[in-house]
């Protein structure tokens, strides 16, 4: 039997959908995440990692394939409740993890809080670093070049120890 004060790491299921755009949604609303549609997370949602504890999900970012090289954080979201914590620091090293396994070399993710990257070994770029996200998403995006968001990259080849979750995390596929 798991702790309650467990968190478990795994991929969404597609049923999650809705519990994803409720969380995304709520930090949409402080202004730290960009829109994403319910059709959308439906679509993408294995593709997510998600936090829980207990029944409930604390936490949930995407894995998005941006080209055959590079991988980007998207979506970041980690409930009001459970910030502080270490919540989004562990999903994002599960998505590092996982993007490694799958060979990409370098992961990225724009971000309007660079701090809480760059303590996880990622470093501002400039934008066109990341051509991909600007040919994939960018310049699709209502807010292109008005977003204030900073490019980050962190080569999945750096020495920062993704393996370095607590005890008391557990991963599932």
């Amino acid at each position: 039997m798991k702790q309650r004060g467990c968190i478990n790491l795994r991929s969404a299921r597609d049923s999650e959908a809705r519990r994803l755009y409720a969380l995304i949604a709520a930090n949409l609303e402080e202004g730290h995440l960009l829109p994403r549609t319910h059709s959308e997370l439906k679509l993408h949602a294995s593709r997510f990692v998600v936090a829980t504890r207990g029944r409930r999900i604390v936490g949930c970012a995407e894995l998005a394939t941006l080209g055959p090289h590079v991988a980007e954080v998207r979506s970041l979201a980690v409930d009001a409740r459970e910030r502080g914590k270490g919540v989004g620091t562990l999903i994002v090293d599960e998505l590092r993890r996982r993007a490694r396994s799958e060979g990409f070399e370098k992961l990225c993710a724009f971000t309007h809080a660079p701090a809480y990257f760059i303590q996880m070994g990622f470093s501002i770029v400039p934008h066109t670093w990341v051509l991909e996200k600007l040919t994939t998403d960018c310049i699709k995006c209502p807010l292109f070049r008005t977003c204030g968001q900073y490019a980050m990259v962190v080569p999945l080849d750096s020495p920062y120890d993704v393996d370095r979750a607590p005890a008391d995390v557990v991963r599932y596929a």
